[in-house]
């Protein structure tokens, strides 16, 4: 085993390389005024530059042009900003160079950067701190480290990412918390004031790509949002001082006033990463690594062969709750038989199981094993806050035989709600408990760190009933908050709640939207006697490969190749206006493929039409879709 730099255990799939050289910088910020990392592919630069009163400053530059504008980088202790009036110390570079297994839109992450470790002395106090600096192919990072201290302080930041003129972003408030639709602007009509949940994407101008803010490695601290200032700034604002949500506000109105007050630590402060993608296209963005390449590797006690651990596995979920069913043990047992007809491996059972007996729970679960079929049970998460009741739940869960935990309604990012996070993950570890996290803000690469976290809601998805501009909605959300990982979207529904979207469509986002516990809204019944049954039956949860195709455009389109295996699908969603799109199908393999393809027919939405050809990579598909259409074919290799 080798160690990474900050000293954290890795535990790799395949050797990493990590070389430390020591650089040398004296005197005070203007030694450290210049100082970069590059990326290795040498296209994109983390450099720092000095601004007022002495004050550290970054600029983010790809392919010679601005990505971010010159920028404040701060960090105050105990309301004193020592990220003002410092002197440079000793600088130390570090390469990392590894692979590790993922989870979603691809199997294997290379986690491949060039980082910088520099120290500063702030004079006034003599506080030291440390700024930990990181650029990847794909995207640079930053975090401050300032040494431990036996008495808790409160940590703040002070740091902000401005956004070169001509720039287009998409982003959502914190009303939702992290479940709502994203606006879409150009940089200079954002008002000052206007909060934003990351990840915020951006259009960068005249052609140069696409970036996204976001953070990785949240634990021990509050979450981050943004807040603009007006002038093409975004300022980083932690959880305490967050607009509160209306489902906060809603459900826990007695701890409004409580953490409305600042989060301390105590002991070394380590911020999270605080993270820019960086891409020249779309398909680079979606397939970025850098959210989990910053997070810490699993603990191998806990998690013994890393995301491969045995009691770990990615499935398909039937669930009532959107579209019919009884909230009893027939109603799940029901359920249970019909997820067995589909091929499915779970079933998310509501929190009417808490009014069952021991002995009703064992026949559920019986039953459903019988059908090759495992149950998830939903829990408030106020109802775990003590470790007795983390205990004593997750037990129960595990002695019965329930191999998964859907955790509800957290609404904030405190660091005592983050600290709630990492103690469910932990204490469900140690009793072999897969999670699902509802109510939930974005994650920072907590599937690497913890395998047993499955997914996690944080999204505005089907439960949304009047959400109707969904063809907009969900041509955006690949591109904005997927970026951050996975989400519980509960996709796929034949009824009102698919807005302006026709069924061809809904079925395309099981596909597209990353989801390794994919938990269909629709009724199972209503899966088995739709048309397109056999292509249901067929969609993974996890992909070996994704490629987000050439034609792709934020709120109109989306279309993907996903690979599974030797088979591969392609998904289209369209957005609100109706199009034809031809799609040459390069992304296949050598040799004929059977193709089973779905499309709209007509323009009524509840009509699609299946197709059954062959196909090869030298061919291509013409695909006329309505507004809110879709598309979706699976390619088999041909016997």
């Amino acid at each position: 085993m080798r160690t990474n730099p900050d000293t954290r255990p890795l535990h790799y799939t395949r050797a990493a390389v990590v070389a430390i050289a020591l650089l040398s910088a004296a005197g005070n910020v203007g030694a450290a005024h210049g100082e970069s990392v590059e990326s290795p592919d040498r296209k994109l630069r983390l450099r720092l530059v000095r601004l007022a009163e002495a004050s550290l400053g970054f600029e983010v530059v790809y392919k010679d042009r601005p990505v971010i504008e010159p920028s404040r980088l701060g960090i105050a202790v105990d309301g004193v900003n020592i990220g003002e009036g410092v002197e440079a110390g000793n600088a130390e570079s570090y390469r990392i160079d590894e692979t590790y297994r993922t989870r979603g839109g691809h199997t294997e992450a290379a986690n491949r950067c060039n980082g910088a470790k520099i120290g500063f002395t702030h004079v006034k106090s003599g506080t030291k701190l440390t700024l930990d600096l990181r650029a990847f192919n794909d995207g640079i990072a930053y975090r401050f480290i300032v040494p431990g201290s036996d008495k808790p302080r409160v940590p703040e930041e002070t740091s902000s990412f401005t956004l070169p003129p001509g720039s287009t972003v998409w982003y959502h408030d914190l009303e939702g918390h992290y479940e709502a639709a994203y606006d879409k602007k150009a940089v200079s009509d954002v008002p000052a004031g206007q909060w934003v949940a990351p990840p915020l994407t951006v259009q960068l101008p005249d052609g140069l790509g696409y970036a996204s803010i976001t953070e990785s490695a949240l634990a021990n601290y509050s979450g981050m949002a943004l807040r603009a200032d007006g002038r093409r700034g975004f300022a980083v604002v932690l959880g305490h001082a967050h607009h509160v949500s209306y489902p906060f506000r809603l459900r826990y109105a007695a701890d409004v006033e409580r953490l409305s007050k600042p989060a301390t630590v105590t002991g070394t402060i380590t911020t999270p990463w605080r993270v820019v993608m960086v891409a020249a296209d779309l398909n680079a963005l979606v397939n970025s690594d850098i959210v989990e390449n910053l997070a810490p590797a699993p603990d191998a006690k806990l998690f013994p062969k890393g995301l491969d651990t045995d009691w770990i596995k990615p499935g398909r979920a039937v669930w009532k709750y959107l579209d019919g069913g009884q909230s009893t043990l027939d109603g799940v047992k029901e359920f249970s038989r019909l997820a067995g007809e589909l091929g499915f491996e779970y079933q998310v059972v509501e929190g009417f199981w808490s009014r069952w007996t021991d002995e009703q729970i064992k026949e559920a679960v019986d039953y459903s094993r019988k059908q090759n079929v495992g149950l998830w049970f939903w829990r408030h998460s106020k109802q775990l806050r003590s470790a007795e009741e983390r205990e004593a739940f997750f037990k129960k869960l595990h002695d019965f035989g329930v191999v998964g935990a859907k955790i509800d309604f957290f609404d904030h990012e405190h660091r005592e709600v983050v600290d709630h996070y990492q103690a469910l993950l932990r204490d469900a570890a140690k009793y072999r408990i897969m999670v699902n996290f509802h109510g939930a803000n974005k994650p920072t690469g907590e599937p690497r760190t913890w395998p047993n976290e499955l997914i996690r809601e944080g999204v505005r998805g089907m439960e949304a009933s009047k959400l109707l501009a969904r063809a907009k909605h969900n041509t955006t959300l690949p591109f904005t908050r997927y970026l951050a990982g996975h989400a519980d979207y509960t996709p796929v529904h034949f009824g009102a709640r698919r807005g302006d979207t026709t069924w061809t469509h809904q079925i395309a986002t099981a596909v597209v939207f990353t989801e390794p516990l994919l938990t269909y809204g629709a009724h199972p019944k209503a899966l088995l006697e739709n048309p397109a049954v056999e292509l249901i039956k067929a969609i993974p949860s996890v992909w070996d490969e994704t490629v987000a195709l050439p034609g792709c455009e934020l709120g109109e389109l989306t279309a993907f190749a996903r690979r599974r295996g030797d088979s591969w699908f392609l998904a289209v969603l369209n957005g609100p206006s109706a199009r034809t799109l031809k799609v040459p199908l390069t992304f296949l393999g050598s040799g004929k493929y059977q193709s089973l393809a779905s499309r709209d027919e007509g323009t009524r939405p509840d009509a699609l039409k299946l197709e059954k050809t062959l196909a090869n990579r030298d061919g291509s598909v013409t695909i006329e879709m309505p507004a809110g259409g879709g598309y979706l074919a699976r390619y088999t290799p041909a016997k």
